[in-house]
């Protein structure tokens, strides 16, 4: 049969069985609905709901439908024929959270169902042999037609659900990252709606494409994408799970990104705005670039880098005695004084710090206590001279780098 259809498009089927027969047919519609139902809600159990009557209602109504359908196009099979209870059974599957399965299974058994019904009172009709082939021929093509308009609305309720899912997860990103932040309330209503889990913690992700030809980061499903605004980013719940940081870098090869360290959900905005911060330090060389920038590496840096200006006037003071000496002096005795302060004023570590010999350390720190004199033992300059020369280490780089 299948063979045979396959020459001819399955319409041309219902012309093929005589009118008559469907007046022939109508008479036992009910009783045949009867036995479908009770096959289904036996041999499949989503659909054995006998405390349900409003289930059993819709049930009954489907079955009848596609009988009377059945008859109809074998009645007047040019008429124009839209299958939209199929297609809102199938939209029903998909609310009820069901794939296709039971639904295919049900259909399946209903026309087998029928079919036997058929062949057990073919001669009490009077169906010839041809004629009952061909009624189990429209049999086949009608099954397989209510079983594509059922998987149209199954497909046409998923998509809208999905897509309904994620308006909602983009209003949630929006909200999670307005300021002032929004109340907690309107929050954790949004994200219940978007079936997402309120995080202990979250992190920003600031994005830059590398270049036009990235694909789309394929996510872990729980992280808040906003790949199509203006500045691309993600909000990533509870980044400090295991492996969460390493599996988002592999996400974002092809992409230049740097992660803001993990705050309350309330503070998603600070993190995602330390994150912009590294980004355009990474961009600009100051921070590293390769690989998933860490804001939680790079602390000390962007707080000296949050106001670069206050920082250039605490430059100029504090090291203004290198001011007069050559270009490579500088680097040298910059690079030393701040070995020096990093590493608690001992010799030993500074030179093991900077690969040099121990000599050549204390002939450049008795250089620097010529140029400082007694400022060094005041531990505010120490502090504010780590600050200026950190920030000019991130700016020019070591000595070598030149």
């Amino acid at each position: 049969m299948r063979a045979e259809r396959a020459l001819k498009g399955d319409d041309e089927f219902w012309g093929t069985v005589s009118p008559g027969v469907a007046r022939l047919l109508r008479p036992h519609v009910a009783d045949v609905a009867d036995r479908m139902i009770a096959e289904i809600q036996q041999r499949v159990p989503e659909y054995a709901r006998p405390e349900d009557e409003v289930y059993i209602k819709v049930l009954r109504l489907s079955v009848n439908q596609a009988l009377r359908g059945f008859l109809e196009r074998i009645e007047n099979p040019r008429a124009p024929w839209d299958p939209e209870v199929f297609r809102t059974i199938g939209r029903g599957e998909a609310a009820e959270g069901r794939d296709l399965e039971p639904l295919q299974t049900a259909m399946r058994l209903g026309a087998r169902v029928a079919w036997r019904r058929l062949t057990e009172q073919s001669e009490q009709l009077g169906l010839d042999p041809k004629t009952l082939y061909d009624l189990g021929e429209a049999i086949f093509v009608y099954l397989d037609q209510l079983a594509e308009a059922a998987a149209r609305g199954f497909a046409e309720a998923r998509a809208h659900a999905a897509g309904e899912v994620e308006r909602r997860r983009r209003r949630l990103l929006d909200l999670l990252l307005t300021r002032p932040p929004a109340s907690p309330e309107a929050v954790a209503d949004l994200a219940r709606t978007a079936g997402w889990r309120l995080p202990r913690t979250v992190a920003g992700v600031a994005l830059e494409e590398h270049d036009g030809g990235s694909p789309l980061p394929v996510l872990p499903p729980d992280v808040l994408a906003g790949l199509d605004r203006n500045l691309p980013c993600l909000v990533v719940p509870d980044p400090g799970g295991a492996g969460r940081v390493q599996a988002l870098e592999s996400a974002l090869r092809g992409w230049r990104a740097a992660i803001g360290p993990a705050v309350p959900l309330a503070a998603a905005a600070n993190s995602l705005g330390w994150a912009r911060e590294a980004l355009d330090l990474g961009t600009r060389g100051v921070l590293p670039r390769p690989g998933l920038l860490r804001c939680t590496d790079h602390m000390a840096t962007l707080v000296v880098f949050k106001d670069e200006d206050l920082v250039a006037a605490l430059a100029e003071v504090r090291l203004a005695p290198l001011a007069h000496l050559r270009r490579t002096q500088q680097d040298r005795l910059a690079e030393t004084l701040l070995a020096w302060l990093r590493h608690g004023r001992g010799v030993a570590e500074v030179a093991a710090a900077l690969h040099v010999h121990p000599q050549t350390v204390r002939y450049r720190l008795r250089q620097i206590e010529q140029l400082y004199g007694d400022a060094l033992a005041d531990p505010d300059v120490r502090f504010e001279l780590e600050i200026a020369l950190r920030a000019r280490q991130a700016r020019v780089g070591p000595p070598g780098d030149a």
